[in-house]
């Protein structure tokens, strides 16, 4: 038998401790410079949201009794977007009278927000001013919108390089 075999394992455990410190410290490292953004996912901050939580929930249940949306934007792209809401009753009429508050937002930052108001409405299509936005890739499109004391927050998440919407 060679004693070499068991001379190896004192040293494989030592590296292995300096291999798992040195990884902790560079998660650290790394960790520390990503900003951390607030969550905004309802148009206000995490512990309010958290608070109405109840009543968030209550009044889209309301609101879905009553009305309809629907997101018709045709071309998502960075350069000319024109954002399109449908808002209409549980009977197919056209709403007019919705107000409509929408932010568009990267979803790891808040640098680029941007929010659309002063929509034209025609047959209930709420169609907001075109935006240039300054990056490709994902978007969120956070809507807030109240008719007659009763609102819904409609959140979609879509991507300038594909055509996937996503609703959350």
């Amino acid at each position: 038998m060679s004693r070499s075999n068991g001379r190896i394992w004192p040293y494989a455990i030592g590296a292995s401790i300096i291999f798992v410190f040195g990884a902790c410290v560079a998660t650290i490292v790394v960790t520390s410079k990503v900003p951390v953004e607030k969550s905004d996912t309802y148009m206000m901050g995490y512990h309010e949201a958290d608070a109405k939580a109840n009543d968030i929930i209550n009044d889209r249940i309301e609101f879905n009794k009553k009305y309809k949306i629907e997101y018709l934007t045709d071309d998502f792209n960075s350069q000319n977007c024109v954002v399109k809401y449908k808002v209409g009753d549980i009977n197919s009429n056209s709403v007019n009278n919705a107000d409509i508050k929408v932010v568009v937002t990267r979803p790891d930052n808040h640098k680029h927000d941007q929010e659309l108001i002063n929509s034209a409405v025609e047959g209930g299509v709420y169609t907001f001013s075109a935006i240039k936005l300054p990056l490709e890739g994902r978007w969120d499109i956070m809507a807030k919108i109240s008719i007659d004391g009763v609102q819904r927050f409609y959140n979609i998440k879509t991507d300038t390089r594909s055509k996937e919407i996503i609703e959350y």
